[in-house]
């Protein structure tokens, strides 16, 4: 089952975003976590916003997905991830369907 296995790879991680993403903070919080723990876990690959959506959802990782979005737009605005589509970043200001991925964005040393 693909939430399990999230949600064990969430849990090997051992950060502080991946346990709250494991916690029974609520869902907001929950998935605003285990996005940027995916993020940062798979850097510098992308991830799927729906791995979140199916590690904090289970079953019912469908009804998380626009919430999910609207918190990657969220993280976007803030400078923590990019969101791309077919390797392009997006502007999160415009509107945009289909597959996107999420990115890390690293701070400049």
């Amino acid at each position: 089952m693909a939430d399990g296995r999230l949600r064990a790879e969430l849990a090997s991680m051992g950060s502080s975003s991946a346990k709250i993403a494991l916690s029974d903070a609520p869902v907001g919080q929950r998935l605003e976590a285990a996005l940027l723990a995916l993020a940062e876990h798979r850097a510098p690959r992308t991830t799927c916003p729906s791995d979140a959506a199916r590690a904090v959802g289970g079953a019912d990782w469908r009804d998380l997905m626009d919430r999910t979005r609207e918190i990657a737009r969220d993280l976007a605005r803030r400078g923590a991830v990019e969101i791309t589509q077919r390797g392009e970043v997006l502007d999160v200001d415009e509107s945009w369907r289909g597959p996107i991925r999420i990115r890390l964005v690293r701070p400049a040393r």
